[in-house]
């Protein structure tokens, strides 16, 4: 029986095993309340090459108690309360969002933005083409059940969860009618040292979950190279949602463990390279292996002159390219024999130079 392999589908995108990641740029609350610093980052989005940007809806009151303690670096973003920071980037509506969705179909690229309560998941419903579940939510049940009833693709990000954890949220999510989701690996550290980036739970929740499309949600500070985001394509990953700015030098919040658009860009460019060299499962000899396959292996040489009837021994033959007559694989099958002709030194022996 042939294994069927898990796909999802956002927007126009089918993402699977077999194709590149769907490239998230989260932008989050980077716009800082302004309609086109937003514009301007899902510009430079679509620019570098990502497939969505994200952008989290929620209001402070609803989010967070007024005694609810940081839990990110302090060092990075002072405000030490959640409420008062999410005070600072709580001011766009529907009618907002709903211009952003409408610039980002003007631009090419899908919208998305993360509900944090019941008035969100209506309002944003007509406007992204899936739901994004955050960490912190995994166990907010009358949330995900809100976003599972409305028939739409899911990515729950699974930071800070135990496995019994995703499990309880997966039933629940498809009690009620999520037919179709994605797990994203992801660690609640603002920013994640690479130490704790521990990408292979990637592989771990593929495993584990090998009926659902594996993807990874980052915090960690980009290097040049992007090289924990492409580490994590090679571990599975097939969704890679990044925050992310048009300064990463900026103050606070997520500007600094954000990737930019020249990260981005590097980015994308890893990703078609590594699909572009992975190629087949099945390990055979391709086409262009050809001619190395004839001229780079061995035939079995003689090392000096022999006369008709020699016997031969293993100090009469070497191994030598190309690989055009007997190959030492039949090594011990030639000792022995005799050579029916008059042969040259450095012949490369064919089973018509030997006795049977």
């Amino acid at each position: 029986m042939s294994r069927i392999f898990p796909s999802i589908t956002i927007g126009n995108r089918i993402i699977n095993c077999c194709t590149l990641p769907y490239i998230i740029a989260e932008i989050g609350v980077n716009h800082e309340g302004s309609i086109e610093k937003a514009k301007e980052l899902i510009t430079l989005a679509r620019e570098g090459g990502a497939d969505a940007v994200k952008f989290q809806t929620y209001k402070a009151e609803t989010l967070a108690s007024q005694q609810s303690p940081a839990y990110w670096d302090l060092s990075k973003e002072p405000t030490a309360s959640q409420y008062e920071l999410f005070q600072k980037y709580d001011k766009f509506g529907e009618k907002e969002y709903e211009l952003l969705a409408e610039y980002c179909r003007k631009v090419g690229i899908d919208f998305l933005s993360t509900p944090f309560d019941d008035r969100a998941v209506e309002f944003l419903f007509p406007l992204v083409s899936c739901f994004k579940a955050a960490s912190a939510d995994i166990t907010n049940y009358p949330l995900l059940r809100k976003i599972a009833k409305k028939g739409k693709p899911v990515l729950l990000s699974t930071g800070a969860s135990t496995l019994a954890e995703i499990e309880s949220a997966i039933t629940e999510l498809e009690g009620v009618g999520c037919e179709s989701l994605a797990l994203l690996h992801c660690i609640l550290n603002y920013p994640t040292p690479y130490e704790n980036a521990n990408l292979n739970m990637i592989q771990g929740l593929c495993k584990v979950f090998p009926n659902y499309l594996i993807g990874y949600s980052d915090h960690t500070v980009p290097d040049q190279t992007m090289l924990i985001l492409t580490a994590a394509y090679l571990k599975g990953a097939r969704i890679i949602e990044k925050h992310f700015t048009y300064d990463r030098s900026l103050p606070g919040n997520d500007h600094y463990h954000a990737m930019d658009v020249n990260g981005l860009k590097r980015l994308k460019e890893n990703f078609l390279l590594l699909q572009k060299g992975e190629g087949i499962t099945h390990k055979y000899p391709i086409l262009s292996e050809m001619p190395a396959r004839k001229n780079a292996r061995r035939s079995i040489v003689l090392r000096e002159k022999l006369n008709k009837g020699t016997i031969l021994t293993e100090a009469m033959i070497t191994p030598k390219r190309p690989a055009c007559g007997i190959s030492p694989i039949h090594w011990n099958d030639v000792i022995g024999r005799k050579v029916v002709r008059d042969l040259p030194e450095d012949h490369i022996l064919c089973w018509e130079d030997l006795s049977r």
